[in-house]
């Protein structure tokens, strides 16, 4: 913008001007005349005739007056006639100019304009600045020229570049119009012009330099915008392919390349149908046929790209209107993490329910295996060995406790086995187990243990400890029985300073002791590495293995209050890391075997005891066991018949009281609480199937119980009735 140069606001030539100045001092002149002569108020300055003296000033101001408004009022008209004049010159030749052009007036409105700028905007009965901006057709045109409005009331020239939508660039110029107060003058002038048809065979004359200069930056801007579109194409985090009329890849994105596996090479020209399963190919064919051929896209549809283990993808499909021959826009929307995670939590789901199963079923086979052992037990203490049934006897006893060992694999799979804890130290457990370790392993197979130095402690279950160890190198052991190779335990301390996040497992920060098991077998394969956790999944033969070996080392890692973790791959060997949290008390040492395994043989007492179960085998077992170690027996089938028989006036006095926790109508804790009303020291065994935290929270009251897990034996029921009696 720049400042209009000042200019005379009159219309008139010099004589003109002169003239009206002079006129303009005789009727000021006149005025004064009169005011001098005929003062009233004052004597005068010289003595005149009575009634001369007004004459006079009548006279003289008067004609005086009238020669300088007569002087005036030509000016004036002679003003207005040259701006008349001007503004007729002006129209004129505007109308010659080829150049469009419209002057505006004061009021905002049109007081002429040309015919180029009628040809140009067509204004009818719209403002003419109002129809070169709809005739622009973009969105620009009427903001630059409500700029250049702006800019002329201010008394500033303006300039902008406009576009036409089919392509013709022009410039308007807009400045103050000299000597016409609040007009301005607007031009419109082509930029690069509109390419005119060819009427004769003769070369068209060389474009001026700025014109192809101007055609050069619309090249490259062409060019920045296909780049940026190729960009957005490419970058896509979703596949989009374009498929031609006969159903082949005609292009696609890097997405599209990366979830089918091909080169741009090998995809080019391919039928699409060939990038999916072959058992979908034929689907996706007839798809895409009905929607190229107009059909609707109908829902989404799912498909899998070809590959063993391909990804599972979304489609969507429309058809291309916009391509030579109607084709079809594909895209593609990768949903393998997503079905991943809802197997997953299929999965989990089927293992929740499998672990509320295991524990159902658990509580009642145990107490038929409760009942086989110990009259397995009982027939021992009369068939010696030696004796020819002892042989027979010993063979059941031995089944019902393999049989008892795999309900122990599905409690703790579900997480629901009752564990008790010690402190330990992992090399004396690891030191003990060496020899068995190596029995199992094989001949052609290297062990070889590390342990760290200043190893700490851990507090955990020594059997389900050994039986988490046993089962790591049970299955590294299948995974290397054809070549061989070498299995090694190591053991470690390690400081955790924030959480580590594997897979949906967070270990929080603190101090683990490390038990890691390598081998060199076969691997895991990627697609198995979720999946071998899950109670029942095997990659062994069928009849090779229950598939509860690593669900089993997994809930009871778990239920210990650590992690296992696994990291494999085919052809490298595996290797499964245990974290148990680090016994962090000071000044303790490695526990010792229990007080009823370290103590005497001797398992007989005395005493009168209070039997409730209501299971008739395992309370005929037990009572006959009891009685047989030197204790007085009171039996009761249920935990109503117990709380009768306590209130009666003749009760018995009785030391202890050994009862199920599982019974109908009236379980063992809730006997044990209105038992306590009347019989606060009364001491209590817990037994049952089920794990021991199910039914601590309902004893409540903060006091210490004891509890023997089923199935138990002879010795086990013997060896902990003597330990509480004798508290």
């Amino acid at each position: 913008m720049r400042k209009s140069t000042p200019v005379a606001r009159s219309g008139l030539n010099p004589t003109a001007r002169v003239a009206g100045l002079w006129a303009l001092v005789m009727v000021l002149a006149g005025i004064a005349a009169m005011v001098w002569l005929a003062r009233l108020d004052g004597p005068p300055p010289v003595e005149w005739p009575a009634g001369l003296r007004g004459g006079v000033a009548v006279w003289l101001g008067g004609g005086i007056l009238a020669f300088g408004a007569v002087m005036l009022i030509r000016a004036v008209a002679e003003r207005a006639g040259s701006v008349e004049e001007r503004r007729h010159l002006l129209a004129r030749a505007l109308e010659a100019a080829p150049v469009a052009t419209v002057i505006i007036g004061s009021d905002g409105r049109a007081l002429h304009y040309n015919p180029a700028f009628r040809d140009l905007a067509q204004p009818g009965t719209q403002p003419p600045l109002s129809a070169l901006g709809a005739a622009a057709g973009t969105g620009l045109a009427p903001l630059e020229i409500k700029r250049l409005l702006a800019a002329v009331e201010r008394g500033l020239d303006g300039e902008a570049d406009i576009s036409f939508a089919d392509a013709r660039r022009f410039r308007i110029t807009a400045r103050p119009l000299d000597g016409i107060a609040g007009c301005s003058v607007w031009q419109v002038q082509a930029v690069e012009a509109a390419p005119a048809p060819v009427m004769e065979p003769t070369p068209a004359p060389p474009a001026p330099a700025a014109d192809s200069g101007e055609i050069e930056r619309l090249r490259c801007d062409l060019a920045r915008i296909e780049e940026r579109f190729r960009r957005f194409f490419d970058y896509a985090p979703i596949g989009i392919a374009l498929i031609d009329a006969d159903l082949r890849l005609a292009e696609c994105n890097d997405t599209v390349l990366a979830l089918s596996g091909l080169s741009r090479d090998d995809a080019q020209g391919r039928p699409v149908a060939n990038l999916f399963k072959r058992d979908q190919r034929t689907a996706i064919q007839q798809r895409l046929s009905a929607i190229r051929d107009g059909g609707e896209g109908g829902p989404v549809h799912e498909a899998q790209l070809r590959g063993t283990h391909g990804p599972i993808v979304h489609l969507y499909a429309r058809r291309d209107d916009g391509a030579p021959a109607a084709g079809v826009v594909l895209h593609m929307v990768d949903m393998t993490n997503q079905k991943n995670l809802e197997a997953q939590f299929v999965q989990s789901q089927k293992m929740q329910a499998i672990g509320q199963l295991a524990g159902g079923v658990a509580h009642d086979f145990n107490n038929l295996l409760t009942a086989m052992i110990g009259f397995c037990d009982l027939l021992l203490l009369r068939h010696k060995p030696g004796d020819h049934s002892f042989t027979d006897i010993m063979q059941i006893k031995q089944n019902a406790n393999r049989a008892a060992n795999l309900v122990r694999q599905l409690l703790a799979f579900s997480r629901q086995q009752t564990l008790q804890p010690r402190v330990l130290s992992v090399t004396d457990v690891l030191a003990e187990l060496s020899n068995l370790l190596r029995r199992l392993i094989g001949e052609n197979i290297e062990l070889k243990m590390l342990h760290g130095r200043d190893l700490g402690l851990v507090k955990v279950d020594q059997g389900q400890l050994e039986q988490v160890i046993i089962n790591l190198c049970v299955n590294a052991r299948d995974a290397m029985v054809e070549t061989g190779g070498r299995l090694t335990v190591v053991t470690s301390n390690l400081h955790v300073a924030d959480p580590v996040q594997r897979a949906t497992e967070t270990m929080p920060a603190g101090d683990y002791v490390v038990i890691e098991v390598i081998d060199t077998g076969v691997g895991i394969p990627a697609e198995n590495l979720q999946r071998i956790f899950e109670p029942f999944f095997s990659t062994k033969e069928l009849g090779s293995g229950t598939g509860l070996g690593l669900s089993t080392v997994y809930g009871i890692v778990r239920q210990t209050g650590g992690f296992v973790f696994v990291d494999s791959a085919p052809g490298d060997g595996a290797k499964f890391s245990i974290y148990l949290p680090r016994y962090q008390e000071e000044g303790v040492q490695a526990a010792t075997l229990d007080k009823a395994e370290k103590g005497s043989a001797d398992l007989t007492g005395t005493g009168r005891i209070l039997l409730v179960e209501d299971e008739d085998a395992v309370r005929v077992f037990s009572a006959r066991a009891l009685r047989n170690k030197g204790y007085e027996v009171v039996e009761a089938k249920s935990g109503e018949a117990a709380l009768d028989l306590l209130r009666r006036p003749d009760r018995p006095e009785v030391d202890l009281i050994v009862t199920d926790v599982v019974m109908p109508q009236l379980d063992g804790p809730a006997m044990i609480r209105a038992v306590r009303e009347f019989m606060p020291d009364v001491k209590v065994i817990f037994i049952s199937g089920y794990a021991e935290e199910r039914f601590r929270s309902s004893v409540g009251g903060g006091e210490v119980v004891e509890f023997l897990p089923k199935p138990f034996s002879l010795k086990q029921l013997a060896g902990k009735v003597k330990e509480v009696m004798e508290q």
